[in-house]
């Protein structure tokens, strides 16, 4: 049952990227997309209700008749975020000898590096921490 749940509650990524696409395709089947922010991402877990919001989103940008291209970016909402760091030693056997972790903040950038010539922004974010 917790399996069934958290199914319903989580998209995996390639049905997250899968479900972007289409909701292009299904609006308007000659523009094209593109998504940039996840390359990186081998595996994840993305909200389904924010999921489908974002398909939402989509869909309503891509009706209007002046738009050509869809493009979504993903990125930090803090700009600045705590990440671990794990050197390991690798031994010839591909087993690990030795882990030391560490840690680094990397700052992103904010928004605004990517609406610089929006036209019209309409920001649907809930307040942080209310999300």
């Amino acid at each position: 049952m917790e399996e069934i749940i958290m199914k319903l509650m989580h998209t995996s990524l390639p049905e997250f990227k899968l479900k972007l696409q289409s909701a292009v395709i299904k609006q308007s089947p000659n523009k094209t997309f593109e998504l940039k922010g996840i390359e990186n991402l081998k595996s994840a877990k993305m909200q389904s209700l924010r999921t489908g919001r974002i398909e939402f989103a989509i869909q309503e940008i891509a009706e209007d008749k002046d738009i050509d291209k869809v493009e979504v970016v993903v990125m930090p909402r803090v700009p600045e975020t705590m990440h671990t760091v794990i050197v390991k030693g690798i031994e010839k056997d591909g087993t690990c000898k030795k882990a030391i972790l560490e840690v680094i903040n990397i700052i992103h950038p904010t928004e605004e590096a990517e609406l610089v010539d929006a036209k019209e922004v309409d920001d649907r974010r809930p307040p942080i921490g209310r999300h």
